[in-house]
């Protein structure tokens, strides 16, 4: 996994590094040189147009502009003001020594020369505004920032797209969008999530010292990135020996007269997704319509408020009786908001069977707890797995903050810290979905590969809980690796859409088209989790564990 540090961390590590010998002009030099090495790299490259700012981030700039040219690369330095007008010292240094060195200077072009001169070279270098960057860019850099996106060449980033935050992930106005970000030292969260998904391109993580690992390591990262072949300590093993119940019995308890739909979903999907054995409770008055739907699921028809089409009261203990005969439940998808689904949620609770809330029982969850969950953990504190998927308006309404719920991969992994650190227990995770997915339990935070954008469709969340209910029925995961399965559901979530991108096009899926592929996806991710590392079994979606620390 790839440690992910806040950008508050990032500085104490930078200030370790500085205590153990390493000064920050050194730093600034293997930073200039890592950018320069991307840059060299790129194909048919021979010049490059580097656009720098007045802070340290500059600095970097005009470091990777005296190397290319000592590489034989043309060099061309766009400057806000001329070199010696520079604000930081370290950064003047470096200017200082790449004018004299030959390099180029153009300070302040207007717009005309400025489109002229990123016309004449092969690409570009943004150091113009780092990670200690927030807020809308000036006069000239949102000028450039401009003329950069529309000129077409190739862009790498120093540590961080222009104008977005390295934090939040968050443009508040223009940022680049690079082919390539050298980032220093580690993965910051903004550059994962968000805008940043776009910005970033492919990210290079350049750690500039031989200590920066164990340093990451000690300054604690807010998240891990999974690599695919971490997911080898939770696929369950495949074995001939196995019969429909022994690979794992769901019980989906999903759906209502306003979304049936959503209880089909979720259990075609757990059926996809490996369980040999998958039965939904549905209020009886769906039940012919969702049986004809399902011809392998057995479909119970439960007791049922006429008047809203919901689960009614007498159907808590039928539920809570078939809950205890399985090895997972899925509660939640399309159930509605009554007296009598919070009673399910909470009878569910109870039971010592492994329980996924999404969707409405999320609400309902939230309703029990008056919306704040994390005052009362007793709530949640059971003898088994519990598994919540809040998207950020659930989590907010869990945490109080239905009006202002998390808007940044960052906020939201706040939130569910709160939620599990209150629990304290560690069978607890919560996923909460976005553009970037977090899998929180109490000792670690791991973030799964994001999938496609087409996975922001109605349906597609009853999708994910029914995976990650047939991978509960299916794994015993110790507790410590519950984030870890979690997130192997997402990531099986993501590449099934991506399958059926290729059947309906990037605007064309919806929901049930992401079913069919689900037994290729996981069949494609855990043949390449078991890749030696190095090998690559798809390279349009490889994550490399080598020494160039590079992610797609």
């Amino acid at each position: 996994m790839q440690p992910v540090l806040n950008v508050e961390d990032i500085k104490r590590v930078e200030n370790s590094l500085n205590r153990a010998g390493v000064s920050v002009s050194e730093l600034m030099h293997r930073a200039g040189a890592a950018a320069a090495a991307e840059v060299s790299h790129m194909d048919d490259v021979h010049s490059a147009l580097i656009f720098v700012g007045m802070g340290n981030n500059g600095g970097d700039g005009w470091v990777a502009a005296e190397d290319l040219l000592k590489m034989g690369f043309g060099v061309t330095v766009v400057c806000p003001v001329a070199p010696e007008a520079l604000r930081s010292d370290l950064a003047l240094v470096a200017a200082r020594s790449a004018v004299a060195a030959g390099v180029s200077v153009k300070v302040a072009p207007p717009r005309a020369e400025l489109d002229e001169l990123l016309f004449e070279h092969d690409a570009c270098l943004d150091a113009m505004l780092g990670t200690g960057f927030h807020g809308a860019p000036s006069a000239p850099f949102d000028i450039w920032i401009d003329a950069i996106n529309m000129s077409g060449i190739p862009v790498v980033s120093v540590d961080v797209p222009s104008g977005l935050s390295a934090q939040t992930g968050h443009a508040a106005g223009s940022c680049v969008y690079a082919d390539i970000t050298v980032t220093m030292l580690a993965l910051k969260p903004g550059l994962l999530a968000d805008e940043g998904r776009d910005a970033c391109g492919a990210i290079v993580i350049a750690p500039l010292d031989d200590k920066t690992e164990e340093l990451v390591l000690k300054a604690d990262p807010v998240a891990w990135r999974v690599e695919t072949s971490d997911y080898m300590d939770v696929i369950a093993n495949r074995t001939s020996a196995v019969d429909k119940y022994t690979r794992g019995s769901v019980l989906v308890v999903a759906g209502s007269t306003r979304y049936p739909g959503a209880a089909i979903l979720a259990a075609r999907a757990a059926a996809r997704s490996g369980a040999g054995y998958v039965t939904l409770a549905v209020p009886a008055c769906i039940a012919a319509i969702v049986q004809a739907q399902l011809v392998e699921i057995p479909v119970v028809p439960c007791p049922y408020d006429a008047e809203s089409g919901t689960f009614s009261e007498d159907a808590v203990d039928i539920i809570v009786k078939l809950a205890g005969r399985v090895n997972s439940v899925l509660l939640g998808p399309g159930i509605r908001v009554t007296a009598a689904t919070v009673s399910l949620c909470s009878g569910l609770l109870s039971t010592k069977t492994p329980l996924v809330i999404d969707a409405d029982a999320l609400n309902c969850l939230a309703r029990l707890t008056e919306n704040r969950l994390d005052n009362y953990p007793e709530l949640i504190r059971r003898q088994a797995t519990l598994v919540l998927t809040p998207h950020r308006r659930e989590l907010g309404r869990l945490m109080g903050l239905p009006d202002t719920p998390p808007d940044s991969l960052t906020s939201a992994l706040e939130a569910s810290r709160r939620i599990v650190w209150s629990d304290g227990g560690s069978d607890l995770t919560i996923v909460a979905k976005g553009s970037a997915t977090a899998c929180v339990g109490v000792e670690s935070a791991v973030l799964p590969k994001p999938g496609p954008a087409s996975l922001a469709t109605a349906g597609s969340g009853d999708v994910l809980g029914g995976i990650i209910a047939a991978q509960l029925a299916q794994n015993k995961p110790a507790g410590t690796q519950l984030p870890l399965l979690c997130a192997l559901a997402c990531e099986i979530h993501g590449i099934a859409a991506g399958m059926a991108e290729t059947r309906f096009g990037s605007r064309g899926v919806m929901a049930s088209d992401l079913i069919d592929s689900l037994g290729l996806a996981t069949d494609q991710l855990e043949t390449q989790a078991a890749m030696p590392e190095g090998m690559d079994f798809n390279l349009d979606e490889q994550i490399a564990t080598g020494g160039d620390d590079r992610i797609a």
